[in-house]
């Protein structure tokens, strides 16, 4: 794994989401970003844990059910 530092535009490309909704989440504090001079950032590694947590917990919820 890298410890490589993402854009939010490069965090919305990788998420396959619309620009707009990264920001959103991330002003939101739902996706693991920081800011640097006023712009977010993210690191891969934060953002792989972060997807793996989604994933744990969606199947956590699909279990009660």
């Amino acid at each position: 794994m890298s410890n490589e530092i993402l854009t939010i535009q490069e965090v919305a490309t990788y998420l396959k989401l619309n620009e707009k909704t990264a920001y959103r989440l991330a002003s939101k504090g739902e996706l693991p970003m920081f800011k640097v001079g006023g712009s977010w950032r993210s690191t891969r590694v934060d953002l792989e844990a972060w997807i793996e947590e989604q994933k744990a917990s969606s199947q956590a919820g699909e279990k009660k059910r």
